[in-house]
């Protein structure tokens, strides 16, 4: 998997993830949004355009985020999310405790 900050929207940084999220990467995910909270960002939207597959390790890692940040009064919010990527989020009913949106741009007018 493959972490890139695009920019800073507004108050939101804007990242994308690529390739596969899983047991072996979603550390990887977890340690970069530390990185960025201890920095005194609090809001976020990642792009998951790219990302082809998402795991329960993965989920799991998204789900500690949004919580931490959440408890900064901060906001996570998914974009762009790959039809099996986001199936993984309707089946386990992620989707109804993270705010997904269809596409970047719905994520970066909120």
């Amino acid at each position: 998997m493959e972490i890139k900050e695009l920019k800073s929207e507004g108050e939101a940084l804007v990242a994308t993830l690529s390739g596969r999220m899983d047991a072996m990467t979603g550390g990887e995910f977890t340690d970069q949004m530390g990185i960025w909270i201890e920095a005194g960002l609090e809001n976020f939207i990642i792009d998951c355009s790219k990302l082809d597959y998402i795991s329960s390790a993965g989920l799991r890692a998204i789900l500690m985020a949004a919580k931490r940040i959440k408890s900064l009064n901060g906001s996570l919010q998914l974009a762009a999310l790959q039809e099996s990527v986001n199936n993984v989020f309707s089946i386990s009913g992620f989707d109804k405790i993270i705010p997904i949106k269809e596409t970047l741009e719905d994520a970066l007018n909120q």
